[in-house]
């Protein structure tokens, strides 16, 4: 039994060791602390540049712009992170908030009183629909195993990834 016990804690301190060493994305930038701003361009299912080369603790502005014809995501995450955060944007389907080529951001604003979710309002994600542009400043501090993609419905599985590396 005693070994058991053992063996329990010895797999829970893994698993939040793991955790841990997954979880680190890096943080929101400050623009004061920017050391190189790069431009994005998302097309339908793919980023322009497809990679990036960024530097332990650098601060990256990511001037994001979708010339594509459909809403594109770009998120700063880890593959984890991701797959966790598909479901909510089906839910934004579902929801009729997210549509193929436009996003309904009164009923976005209205869900997120309920649901906030709803509300895609993270510091690592921009959602633009078509001829939009927005920017991200993210420090990556801690930050391993990160790739940058989109979470519409499809679009992950489609191959809308840019791989992260962080040297």
């Amino acid at each position: 039994m005693k070994i058991l016990k053992i063996l329990f804690i010895l797999i829970c301190l893994n698993s939040i060791a793991y955790a841990d060493k997954n979880m680190k994305i890096g943080s929101l930038g400050k623009e004061s602390e920017v050391s190189r701003v790069i431009k994005v361009i998302m097309y339908d299912n793919y980023y322009e540049p497809d990679s990036f080369q960024i530097k332990a603790g650098e601060t990256i502005k990511f001037e994001v712009e979708n010339a594509g014809e459909l809403v594109h995501e770009f998120n700063i995450a880890n593959k984890m992170m991701h797959i966790k955060h598909q479901p909510e944007m089906e839910k934004m389907v579902e929801n009729e908030i997210l549509f193929a080529d436009s996003i309904d951001k009164v009923k976005m604003k209205k869900m997120a009183k309920i649901d906030k979710s709803m509300s895609h309002s993270h510091s690592n994600s921009v959602l633009l629909e078509p001829k939009q542009k927005r920017y991200i400043i993210w420090k990556f501090d801690n930050a391993v195993n990160i790739e940058v993609a989109c979470n519409v419905p499809g679009h992950y599985q489609a191959g809308m990834i840019a791989k992260v590396n962080i040297k």
